[in-house]
């Protein structure tokens, strides 16, 4: 028994480093969210610059349909992770406490 128990301790304190956080990882996770952030808002941009030159004839038709459901797609996407933040939020304040 004496053992067991030492074993278990011994590897206790081996994982507990494992779970503590990382400060690079938190800087990593930041880091995509801009990035993802800034892809979003080139991707509506360019969308918008294709749709001003499709108005004064300067674009193909096709290269118009093409940014606006690329925009659509990006516009649906941030949308969609914005309604599971909400929820995730909601569904934290359910908790007990």
């Amino acid at each position: 028994m004496d053992i067991q128990s030492l074993f278990a301790a011994q590897s206790y304190t081996s994982s507990k480093p494992a779970l503590q956080p990382v400060p690079e990882t938190t800087q990593g996770a930041k880091e995509a969210f801009v990035n993802v952030a800034e892809d979003f808002a080139q991707t509506v941009q360019a969308g918008e610059e294709t749709a001003k030159a499709a108005m004064v004839g300067q674009a193909d038709p096709h290269a118009l349909v093409q940014a606006l459901a690329q925009s659509e797609l990006a516009v649906e996407t941030a949308v969609t992770v914005r309604n599971k933040v909400v929820e995730a939020y909601q569904e934290i304040l359910r908790m007990p406490v």
